[in-house]
């Protein structure tokens, strides 16, 4: 590697937090810091932007590891990697939210963190390619009053505001659920954001677009569109509440 790839490890156990950052040292990696605490964590994201952050799930403090991943993907688009001893479903299902390029068991070997690396940094580079392989691409979609027209099987076919249920994230690409039919577009859900009305579609979490018209229930951590659960985000849910109020 001509410049090493830097990495953030968050680990309250310092003797595991030391033990890895030997080990990344002597694979090439550089590493940026070693924060016990997911808050302080945020902050030191903030002011130097790691290239993966290795993160513990069971972080003691305010914030465990997948609230702090919750938290930094609002603002960073920074690969994750998780080093937990919590193998559980329960624990599973709420870290897979957040879209994880891998999971590293405790107690770890070496070569299970060298390949859990070294598949991120391979994703990573297929990611760009895929990016740089779509610019110059023709418009995916335009907005009309009451529909969209969208890239389907090298044409633009209408499909109505009213008939859209969700939009979700899927890597470098959204895909539009309708009533009738999916849609993949080649463009990131914030780029689709951007270009949607507001007063139809909101954003509840870093993987989902909702057209509010379709919401049947809001509960506490997610919200139901035609008998499809989808995961509220925090940081989203005070702005749908709000939205729900004035609708």
């Amino acid at each position: 590697m001509n410049t090493p790839v830097k990495i953030l490890i968050v680990e309250d156990e310092m003797l595991i937090a030391a033990n890895v950052s030997l080990e990344l040292t002597s694979l090439g990696y550089e590493v940026i810091g070693i924060i016990p605490r997911g808050e302080e964590a945020l902050l030191h994201i903030r002011e130097n932007q790691p290239d993966i952050l290795l993160l513990d799930i069971n972080l003691k403090g305010n914030l465990d590891g997948i609230e702090v991943a919750t938290e930094m993907q609002k603002e960073f688009d920074i690969p994750v990697v998780y080093l937990t001893a919590n193998t559980d479903d329960a624990h599973f299902n709420r870290a897979k939210e957040t879209r994880p390029y891998a999971f590293i068991s405790k107690p770890f070997k070496k070569k299970d963190l060298q390949r859990a690396l070294e598949l991120t940094l391979t994703r990573l580079a297929s990611e760009k390619e895929e990016d740089s392989s779509n610019e110059g691409i023709e418009e995916e979609f335009a907005v009309f009053e009451d529909a969209l027209f969208v890239r389907f099987q090298d044409k633009m076919v209408k499909v109505p505001i009213a008939e859209i249920q969700y939009i979700e994230a899927d890597r470098n690409y959204c895909r539009i659920h309708s009533l009738n039919k999916e849609y993949l577009l080649v463009l990131s859900l914030k780029e689709m954001e951007d270009k949607l009305p507001k007063n139809h579609f909101i954003r509840i979490h870093r993987s989902y677009i909702v057209n509010i018209s379709q919401i049947t229930e809001i509960a506490t951590t997610h919200l139901v569109v035609n008998q499809k659960a989808l995961a509220i985000s925090k940081g989203f849910k005070k702005d749908l509440l709000k939205r729900i109020q004035t609708v």
